[in-house]
């Protein structure tokens, strides 16, 4: 089963999708960004969920339900802080985005939809970002997961990953 990808302009927290990601933090209780919008959609149940997972080390993934949204999960994913490219931000990015797929096929969630992690607060070039994401998902062996949506804030993040996905 080939995995498609396409890219549009929305906001997250409106898809109807089985998974979105979050680009949280380390504590995963909230924060600004893509992370506020979502647990102010989701409601307080969010928040209580993510509070028993007791956090999440940068690179990794956990999953909670979806609480308010559309979205049947939440999947937390805690991108690197860019302090310039030496610091093994690419590989702890690579990184959010496996395990994030993982966390989707474990828990049987055909479509994703992905923010551009770590490209706001946490200052990772989207220039670097985006063909980084999608080499990284192009590259899973999905079973379960059937399509991954990079939900992009901007209409410039939206042209950067169209013209990365040949116009999709």
């Amino acid at each position: 089963m080939a995995l498609h990808m396409r890219a549009l302009q929305a906001d997250i927290t409106t898809l109807e999708v089985d998974a979105i990601v979050n680009a949280a933090n380390a504590s995963l209780l909230g924060g600004g960004g893509v992370d506020g919008a979502i647990h102010r959609v989701a409601g307080p149940g969010l928040l209580e969920e993510c509070r028993v997972l007791g956090g999440c080390p940068t690179g990794e993934a956990r999953i909670t339900g979806g609480h308010r949204l559309p979205a049947r999960h939440v999947i937390h994913a805690v991108g690197p802080v860019w302090r310039g490219g030496d610091a093994g931000e690419p590989a702890l990015l690579a990184s959010c985005y496996r395990n994030s797929l993982v966390l989707a096929e474990a828990h049987g969630c055909g479509t994703v939809a992905f923010p551009s992690i770590s490209t706001g607060v946490y200052g990772y070039p989207p220039d670097l970002a985006a063909p980084l994401a999608v080499a990284t998902v192009a590259s899973f062996p999905a079973r379960v997961v059937r399509e991954v949506v990079f939900c992009c804030f901007s209409a410039a993040d939206l042209d950067r990953y169209r013209r990365l996905l040949g116009g999709t």
